[in-house]
Parts: structure tokens; sequence; C-alpha cells
């Protein structure tokens, strides 16, 4: 009997576990078999393995292969085992170094002339095997740039299974084959707008730059016109650049929904979904495999739902979850993922389902049950969750010819760093950097608690009712931002009486 083994790792969302793969060849019956709980594509793989090998002038042996996937109770799903359970099978007869394939993780999919073909997923499956402390990783050609994105890790791209046997010792002759190209183009940022475009909604800028410092949610409406698209889209240039465990987390999520990855990009991700979007398509799923949603690809950066009002309220009420949580938990039939949802929820709704109603100059024909109806969508527990609401108003004026007076996103990214800066060092020594992270019992009793007196509008707030906890606590964030924003230690009673505004909704 000969046993030989190989490292692969498992996904389950965005995190992934090392799986040890074992083949073993047994003087019996031929068959070729392999347990661990795979899905269909891993029974399939005895298919492609088998012929890939032939195909390469290692044909396997004609005896009772069997391969065991470790641990065997984890669900494992897809094509990127097909590398690993090849190498082990051609092991158990003796020509690879045992040695070599001990330290060496396979990710790949087989083609049957042998060839590697790139899969998804490759970013977080490195990442994980980073962690687990693996030497060196084997990956298709065309996903070589993403592995190697990833620090602390011996990456190689390999273009079929001939070159993978002969850098674990095999004396085998590689066929000379076109290396399989990724369908996808490589992923670009898109171009970031500058706030200087906004015209005439001065406190909606600042409003902005506020839930940009702090990282609050924010809900814009307004009739058709009033600039909510606009500066929603602008929220990402105003917003500091991501750092390195931000931006590999942003790449994974990237990999895990099929893009193709070259580089981490430092720009904060924007997803804006249109709101004919199910629920699946923005919290994540899927009948087999699970794929992140808008959400998951929009941590870290911005989510963005215009024409709220249009979206379904049980797809809008999936959010509640996330936003207190910072990520989203998917339970199919015998698997679940997790997915990060770290994101910054922007919302932008009409008044009603023409937009006219409350404009001035307009006539609105929507009927009152429609307008309750339209607006009633934004549930009250989601409302509860968006800290900064804002009422915009169609511009009055035409715009000059002068920039000068307006706020360009540089200056505004300036004065969010400055204030994120700020709110860092003074949570340096706890698990939070941003003031939207704090919980509120920190806020409420720790210790750089606001003054009795400083909470007093907030106290009264609670007392009519007109403010529930979680808004109470939502307010304090927002006040500590405006203290940060605007260089002081402590909020002070300005501060608290302009986060409770803000949360129950100016007039820009």
């Amino acid at each position: 009997m000969s046993v030989a083994r190989t490292w692969a790792v498992a996904l389950a969302g965005i995190d992934g576990a090392m799986v040890e793969v074992e083949a073993d060849l047994s003087a019996q019956q031929p068959e070729f078999r392999i347990i661990g709980l795979g899905d269909r594509a891993l029974s399939e793989a005895v298919q492609r393995v088998g012929n890939a090998c032939a195909n390469v002038g290692m044909p396997l042996p004609r005896r009772r292969l069997t391969i065991n996937l470790s641990p065997a109770n984890l669900p494992k799903h897809g094509t990127a085992f097909d590398l690993a359970v090849a190498v082990a099978a051609i092991a158990t007869a003796g020509e690879l170094s045992l040695a070599s394939l001990a330290r060496t993780v396979h990710l790949g999919e087989l083609g049957l002339d042998g060839r590697l073909r790139p899969v998804p997923g490759i970013l977080p499956s490195v990442l994980a095997a980073a962690r687990a402390g693996a030497e060196r990783v084997i990956v298709p050609h065309a996903n070589l740039p993403e592995a190697r994105l990833v620090p602390g890790i011996e990456a190689i791209g390999a273009v079929s299974l001939a070159e993978v046997a002969r850098l674990h010792g095999a004396e085998v002759e590689i066929p000379d084959l076109p290396p399989v190209e990724h369908s996808e183009p490589p992923a670009t940022a898109p171009p970031l707008l500058d706030l200087a475009d906004v015209v005439g909604q001065a406190d909606a800028v600042d409003a902005l730059i506020t839930a940009a410092a702090g990282g609050h949610h924010l809900l814009m409406s307004g009739p058709p016109g009033a600039g909510k698209t606009m500066l929603a889209h602008r929220l990402p240039g105003i917003l500091p650049e991501l750092d390195d465990a931000a931006a590999l987390a942003v790449a994974g999520v990237r990999s895990l929904s099929g893009a193709r990855v070259v580089s981490l990009s430092r720009v904060p991700p924007i997803e804006a979904p249109h709101h004919s979007a199910s629920m699946v398509a923005l919290v994540g799923g899927g009948s087999r495999v699970l794929r992140p949603g808008a959400i998951a690809r929009a941590s870290e950066g911005v989510l963005f739902l215009d024409e709220a009002g249009e979206f379904p309220g049980s797809v809008l009420d999936s959010l509640r979850q996330p936003l207190e949580r910072g990520w989203i938990d998917i339970h199919r039939a015998g698997v679940s993922a997790r997915f990060p949802a770290r994101f910054q929820l922007v919302l932008a709704t009409n008044p009603c389902p023409c937009g006219n109603y409350g404009v001035r100059g307009a006539e609105c024909a929507c009927p009152p049950m429609a307008i309750r109806r339209y607006l009633g969508r934004l549930s009250g527990p989601l409302r509860d969750r968006i800290d900064i609401e804002l009422t915009l108003r169609r511009v009055a004026h035409a715009p000059g010819r002068s920039r000068g007076d307006r706020t360009s996103s540089a200056t505004a990214r300036a004065r969010v760093q400055d204030a994120r800066e700020r709110a860092a060092h003074r949570l340096r020594g706890t698990s939070w950097q941003r003031n939207a992270e704090v919980p509120g019992a920190w806020l409420r009793d720790g210790p750089l608690a606001p003054a009795s007196e400083v909470r007093r509008p907030l106290d009264l707030a609670l007392e009519r009712g007109s403010l529930t906890l979680r808004g109470y606590d939502r307010v304090l964030r927002l006040a500590w931002t405006l203290a940060d924003l605007g260089g002081r230690g402590r909020p002070d009673l300005h501060d608290v009486g302009r986060a409770l505004f803000l949360k129950k909704g100016i007039e820009a």
C-alpha cells in the first residue's frame, strides 16, 4: 500500500480551511473514488483527472485508487481540488517527491488535455494557506498575478499538469501547450468624481463629509434633479484610501465573484444595484455554490441604493442585520458561508412615486395612499439604523463659472482623514477605529461619555418617544464625528444639537 498527501483549500464564503488530500493505492479491483463530503463537481473530477493524467503521459495505475479529503465532515465544492487530487494520485506510483507534495498547496481546475484552468476564489484561498503556515502554493498560470498579491507565501504558476509534476521531481516531457487565459478582463476601479461638481447644496455637502468622516449611513430624500445621485457617487472620492488588510478583503470578494484580480485597488468600492435586484442579488447566495452579493462587494466601501422607494420592502429589510453586525451569514441545505458586510449605506428616494410631492411649482398627482405605501417601504427599523437624513430641494439658481467657492474632493478628503485620525487616536487600545463602530454602552457609560448637561437634548427626545435608544446611540456617534471635524476633544452641546438635527432630517 502506498499513501501520498498534499494540500488544498476549501472555501466557505470569504474564509478558507486547509484540506489534506490523501491518495491510497491498493491491490484490488480497479476503481477511482473521491470521498470526503464533496459536491458534484468533485465527483466529476474522477474523469477529468484520469483523462488529464493520461494525456500528459502519466496514466494512473490500474488498481484501486481512493482519494480522501480531510477533514471529511467539512463541505467541499468546486473544481479547484482537481490539481491536488491529480498530483496525489500520481504520487502513489512513486513518481513524485512526497516531501515536496507535503509542503505545497495545489489549486486549479484540470482540462482533459492536462492544462490548468483558472478558478474563482484564488486570493482568499492563498490567503488562508498563508495564514495556516503553508510555504508554497501552485496555481494556474492565469491566476498567478492574483496569488502573488498575498505576502508570506511562494506562489508558482503552471500551464499544465506535466509542469507541476516536473516541479515535484517527475521525469516527464512537458507538452508545448498554450496557457488557458482568464475569460474576464482585469477589474478596474471607476474614475473618482469631484465634489466640486455639486452646485448649490452646501448643507448636503457638509452632511456628506460628516458621513464620510464617521462611517455613518445616509438617507437622502428629494425630487428628481436635486443632486442625490451626484452626491452619492462622489462619496468614495472623499473616503480615505484602503489599507493593506481592507484592500485584500475587497480583492478577495471580487475574486470570489469571478472577477479577474491583478492588483490591489486602494479606492473604496461602490455598488449600486438596480431597484429590480432580488434579495439573493443583494445579500448573496445561490443554489449549489454560495456567491457574495452586492453588500459583500460593497464591504469597505459604499452601497448605494438609488430609488430606494422602488425596492421591495423585504429586500430593504434584509439589510438590517448586516448593518448591525458587519457580516452576513448565508445558510443553505448542507452548506453555509459568511461574507463581510462593512459597508456604508446610502439611500436615495423621491418623496412620492411621481417625485413632485412638496416641490414648489410642481403638481403631485399621487393619491395619499400611494405616497404612504411608497415611503412605507423604508420601514421604521431600517430608518432607525440610518444616522443622517437629508431632505434636498432642487437648485433654484443657475451656477456661475467659478468653482473656487465649492468644496473639492481633495479638500473634503483631507478633512475626513484628519477626523478619522483623531477618532483612531482616541480609540487606540480598542478594536474600533471609526465612530460608527463604537458600541452604544461605551458611548453612554465609557470613560469618554459626554456630561449629562451635554446629553440633555437627547434625554428629552428619548423621554418624548421621538428617539429610540438605538437612535440615541447613533446621535452620540454623530456628535463625536462633528467634534472630530471641528478639532474638539469632546462633543459640546452644539455638536449634540447638530447631530440630533441631522438624524431627524434637514432641508438643504
